[in-house]
C-alpha cells in the first residue's frame, strides 16, 4: 500500500477494474468529463464515437460496474508509433487514488505490445495537476518528459489557454 494515499481510498482504488471502453460507456464518459468543469466537455455523441472507433486505444476505470474514470486516446496517424492522449478524467469522489496514473500507465502498456513508443499529450501551462500526473507516469514506465510550444491562445475562437505539448518517450 502506498503510504501517501489514505488506507479508505487504496481499498476504493483496489477494487477499481480497468477495461476497454464500449458504446455503452459513452454517455457516461460524456457525464464525468462534464462534471469535472475543467476539461473541455465535447458532444455526447463524440463519446460514443470515440467509445466505438478508438476503444483500443482509451481505457476506462470501472468500480461496482461503472464508470469512474477514462483516459482517451489515439494513435497519430502520422506517426502511429505516438499514442496521443485526449483527455484523462476520475470522478470526484475517485480523484486522489491513483486511478489516473493507474489508468494512463496500464494503456501505454497495453498499446506499447502494439508498437507504441511514445506517448503525447497537450496540457496547459496553469494544470500543474496534470503536469504532474504526466511526470509520475513518465517515470513510472521509465520514459523521459519534456514539453514544447503548441498551440498559443490566439487559435483558439474563445478564452482557451495556449496548450504545449508534452512527449514522453525512451530517447
Amino acid at each position: 500500500m502506498n503510504p501517501d494515499i489514505p488506507k479508505s481510498r487504496q481499498h476504493r482504488d483496489s477494487e477499481v477494474k480497468l477495461r476497454k471502453p464500449v458504446v455503452d460507456d459513452g454517455i457516461r464518459l460524456w457525464e464525468i468529463a462534464r462534471d469535472t468543469e475543467v476539461l473541455d466537455a465535447n458532444s455526447s455523441y463524440a463519446y460514443v464515437l470515440w467509445c466505438h472507433d478508438f476503444a483500443q486505444t482509451s481505457i476506462v476505470a470501472e468500480s461496482a460496474g461503472n464508470p469512474v474514470g477514462f483516459v482517451t486516446g489515439y494513435r497519430r496517424p502520422d506517426q502511429p508509433d505516438v499514442l496521443m492522449v485526449w483527455q484523462v478524467a476520475v470522478d470526484a469522489d475517485q480523484r486522489g487514488a491513483g486511478i489516473a496514473a493507474r489508468m494512463l500507465t496500464d494503456l501505454f502498456e497495453r498499446v506499447r505490445a502494439a508498437g507504441v513508443t511514445s506517448l503525447h499529450t497537450t496540457i496547459s501551462p496553469d494544470n500543474i495537476g496534470s503536469q504532474r500526473l504526466f511526470a509520475a507516469a513518465a517515470a513510472k514506465l521509465g520514459l523521459h518528459i519534456r514539453s514544447e510550444p503548441l498551440f498559443a491562445a490566439d487559435v483558439f475562437p474563445d478564452a482557451h489557454q495556449p496548450e504545449d505539448l508534452y512527449i514522453l518517450s525512451a530517447d
